[in-house]
């Protein structure tokens, strides 16, 4: 198997930034502070035009859970049909019953309607009710590689259960590790769990260039953000983490 770091972003100048760090794929997603959301069709099309490595396009209509309405649902397939349009390689979704099982039909439904862009299920995996069970459901829906914490709050933490995911699949699908991955933890993550697909963000914040800036005015929760602090990729981290990896006999 071969070695993939997959960068999650949110903007053109951060996927320019992951692939010329050497990233093997990018999750385009909006709204990083909320966990993700579907991306808008310009910013699918501008990062398709101005990188040349694959694009997985999150499917999520909405912060929150993953348990969706009817509504809901027609708007994630229209989704799929503009990402697949604008050029993606694959999408990354997953629907939950209320029970915390996996939603197994509806999901499989997404993913032969995205055909023949390949399905990631994302960490809605780590709000399931059984994680074993759990594998072998999104398995039923199709999906090629499975996004996972392991059910913690990180990947680290969450690295026991990743190992035996791992050897669960035993080949069926992908395991990707995801959660609070960096350039100190991943060579501890990658002895621990063998995995060979990595999914980080790999972000440095910085500071906006407005000079003029108006205080006590937030435009989301202030807890969350300032207007005046931004985060974009590192190409110093990222590349850091893949030179680290690739240290690694597997």
């Amino acid at each position: 198997m071969s070695l993939v770091v997959e960068i999650c972003v949110d903007s053109v100048e951060s996927a320019i930034i992951a692939e010329a760090a050497g990233a093997g794929r990018l999750e385009l997603c909006s709204a990083l502070a909320e966990g993700g959301v579907t991306p808008s069709a310009g910013l699918i099309e501008s990062v398709r035009r101005n990188t040349g490595i694959r694009i997985h396009v999150l499917i999520r209509p909405r912060g929150g859970d993953f348990l969706y309405s009817d509504n809901e649902f027609s708007v994630m397939r229209r989704d799929i049909d503009t990402a697949g349009e604008l050029g993606a390689d694959g999408i990354v979704t997953g629907i939950l019953n209320n029970d915390g099982t996996v939603d197994v039909e509806r999901t499989a439904l997404l993913a032969e309607y995205a055909s023949p862009m390949s399905l990631t299920f994302h960490r809605a995996f780590d709000l399931c009710r059984d994680p074993g069970k759990g594998l072998e459901e999104v398995i039923a829906t199709g999906a090629e590689r499975l996004l996972t914490s392991g059910q913690a709050k990180n990947a680290i933490e969450g690295a026991p259960l990743i190992k035996a995911l791992i050897k669960d699949a035993a080949g069926r699908l992908t395991i990707m590790p995801g959660g609070g991955i960096d350039e100190y933890n991943i060579a501890l993550l990658a002895a621990s769990t063998g995995a060979h697909e990595y999914h980080l963000s790999g972000r440095r914040q910085r500071e906006s260039q407005m000079t003029f800036r108006r205080k006590g005015i937030y435009m989301g929760d202030p807890r969350l953000q300032t207007e005046y602090l931004l985060k974009s990729a590192d190409a110093e981290r990222i590349s850091s983490v893949i030179m680290i990896l690739r240290g690694i006999v597997f």
